[in-house]
């Protein structure tokens, strides 16, 4: 049990580029249809001998969703697998643990807090949100504890 008060802060960040290998799809939310996706892309990766990175979770639209790894290594799309890059970018960030702090709280309160950051001026606007994994968050519990939700923010 955690004591004390849970500090979870938001900040502006710059992120630097990834290259991915993603899935898309569209319907509704399902948590065992992302692990399969991540696990195909994982896979993906590991046949062709590329080393991995980051796990990408993003909703680029609504009920679209998509997972990517980032790969390191020389590989082109195939077999569903789409290789491309997300570039650098400004983001909101903001690191937690799940089982600490809820991801709805989390969630709320950085909406709430770039709409503030909007009617200062500080950004623009906003853009996707994303969820940033150190490594597979259902196999290794450092990388759950430490999940990152990014929102691209234009200055």
């Amino acid at each position: 049990m955690i004591e004390g008060p849970v500090v979870v802060e938001f900040k502006i960040k710059r992120s630097p580029s990834y290259r991915v290998a993603t899935l898309s799809w569209k319907g509704p939310w399902n948590e065992r249809k992302i692990r399969a996706q991540f696990a195909r892309v994982e896979k993906w990766a590991r046949a062709r001998g590329l080393r991995t990175g980051r796990w990408i979770f993003r909703e680029p639209g609504t009920r679209a969703w998509e997972v990517g790894i980032e790969i390191r290594g020389s590989a082109g799309s195939e077999g569903g697998v789409r290789v491309r890059t997300f570039p650098a970018c400004s983001v909101a960030s903001v690191v937690f643990d799940p089982d600490v702090v809820s991801p709805a709280v989390v969630y709320h309160g950085v909406t709430d807090w770039l709409r503030w950051r909007k009617r200062d001026r500080t950004i623009r606007s906003v853009g996707a949100y994303r969820e940033l994994y150190d490594r597979d968050p259902w196999r290794d519990p450092k990388a759950w504890a430490r999940t990152e939700v990014q929102v691209v923010v234009r200055k």
